[in-house]
């Protein structure tokens, strides 16, 4: 499923070849879905007899077509890129071109977080017109809203994954342990929580602190949920929290939780943690691992569009910050 989405690094169109495997690859991975159906009464003739009738499962009904829908977006994004003002340079030191015209050599400006691997965008020296910055604005945009659509179906659906045991085994006995005496000593020493002034205090240097600190987060509020719940068995957290409003450990749980979101929004592309990466291993779900992937990938896919435009006008604007230097 990944072979030739993952394998695309650059503004333009997929190869003929690679559009059709893709297409044929989702066909065949998609059919599973039409198998996979709930059943519901309906009435026959009336009220006058009752039956059972097959449907897609409501998760399926819902997220797939809108799946199906941001994939065909990305498609013409990528297809809207035939004819640009920007080429790529494969060796990743000086621009050039290929074919002829007003095109000329220009030293290619790199981003600090660059990554070697991938094709290096270049522009001429008088840099892009306003149209074809404008279209790479407006692509990027519509990528981004892609991406955050994938992203909302993506966590949906981890979401409704049930949780395995070996993540519930895992978890330690105390929540403190998984947080800190210092985020546990704040949690519990105000009445007002702001989770934005702790991350504040906490300063978060990169990602992967970030998603070291929403591994523990995550860790603590389900082992406070858990203790929570040990009076109620068999009962939902949302019916634990309406009966025990107030208990320090659903307290905790819900400050938790609070911080684990405020955490995501402000990393919004952080990685998945350790409790969705079990989830996708034990899941034994057919329909729910089809949603999963299909969404990561066009996540993935969205997200990338948007570094390789954002690349573009960085060369665009370093290229026609240096000529008006040199003027």
């Amino acid at each position: 499923m990944l072979s030739q989405i993952s394998m695309h690094q650059r503004l333009e169109p997929l190869y003929r070849d690679n559009k059709m495997m893709w297409k044929r690859e989702m066909t065949c991975l998609l059919s599973v879905c039409d198998y996979i159906v709930e059943f519901v009464p309906a009435s026959q003739n009336g009220a006058s007899m009752e039956m059972m009738i097959s449907r897609p499962r409501s998760d399926i009904d819902i997220n797939l077509p809108a799946l199906v829908k941001l994939d065909a977006l990305l498609i013409e994004i990528l297809e809207s890129f035939q004819e640009t003002e920007f080429w790529y340079d494969e060796q990743g030191s000086m621009s050039g071109h290929s074919g002829t015209g007003s095109f000329r050599q220009t030293p290619r400006p790199r981003r600090k977080e660059e990554k070697w691997w991938l094709p290096v965008p270049c522009v001429s020296a008088e840099g892009l017109s306003e149209m074809a910055k404008k279209h790479l604005r407006q692509k990027r945009d519509a990528a981004n809203q892609i991406y955050k659509a994938a992203m909302a179906i993506n966590n949906s659906v981890l979401a409704d994954m049930e949780i395995p045991r070996t993540y519930i085994a895992s978890l330690p006995k105390s929540g403190r342990t998984s947080v800190g005496d210092t985020i546990y000593r704040y949690m519990t020493s105000t009445s007002r929580f702001s989770p934005e002034h702790l991350l504040d205090c906490l300063n978060i240097s990169s990602e992967h602190e970030a998603l070291e600190l929403a591994d523990r987060v995550e860790a603590s509020m389900f082992t406070w949920r858990q203790k929570a719940c040990s009076s109620f068995p068999n009962s939902s957290w949302e019916l634990v929290k309406e009966h025990m409003e107030g208990e320090k450990n659903v307290v905790l749980a819900e400050r938790a939780e609070i911080l684990f979101f405020s955490l995501k929004q402000r990393f919004p592309k952080l990685a998945q943690t350790t409790l969705d990466t079990t989830k996708i291993q034990y899941n034994r779900d057919v329909g729910q691992a089809i949603l999963e992937s299909y969404s990561r990938v066009l996540e993935g896919l969205a997200y990338n569009i948007v570094g390789w435009v954002e690349d573009v006008l960085f060369v665009d604007h370093s290229v026609t910050n240096q000529q008006h230097q040199d003027s």
